[in-house]
């Protein structure tokens, strides 16, 4: 194995990843305990938000939940598959309204409760350590305010000669 290869090196990010798979994990098992199956937990936001506004164009849910056109294009076709949302064509040939199917809509009660069981979790687990997360995630994005990772990465770039 070349031992110049950075990729056999620890990679700093490969906890945080496992972490949060981990716990999308633990909360779509809840899911399947409660007989809920083709549901994943990144479907909640997007299915809570439809049953608050009603039905919306994919640009407009996207702005509403502060995610790209692109990340939520291919949640609702997901939301699509699982028949969470239908669509129709909006109000040029662009466009397409997205709705709540009644499964979708069936299940936004549950996922209303989970949502905010989900997060007096992460309060409770925040108060267990002595770094908690939502306070690393702000002190990080302040120093990412002050020098942008673009330019972090930039003062680290070597790059190999041509």
């Amino acid at each position: 194995m070349n031992s110049d290869d950075p990729t056999t090196r620890p990679d700093p990010w490969h906890a945080l990843h496992t972490l949060l798979a981990a716990l999308d994990a633990e909360i779509e098992q809840v899911y399947v305990d409660r007989g809920i199956t083709g549901v994943r937990p990144r479907f909640a936001y997007p299915l809570i938000r439809l049953a608050h506004t009603g039905p919306l164009t994919i640009r407009e849910l996207a702005e509403s939940l502060d995610r790209s056109h692109s990340a939520v294009s291919q949640t609702v076709a997901a939301l699509r598959k699982e028949d969470l949302v239908t669509s129709e064509p909006g109000a040029d040939a662009r466009t397409r309204r997205i709705d709540l199917s009644e499964r979708g809509r069936a299940l936004v009660p549950f996922l209303e409760a989970e949502w905010r069981a989900t997060h007096a979790s992460l309060t409770e687990l925040d108060a267990e350590v002595p770094h908690p997360l939502t306070e690393v995630v702000e002190e990080l994005r302040r120093a990412l305010d002050r020098r942008p990772m673009r330019r972090r990465v930039l003062d680290h770039l070597v790059e190999p000669p041509t």
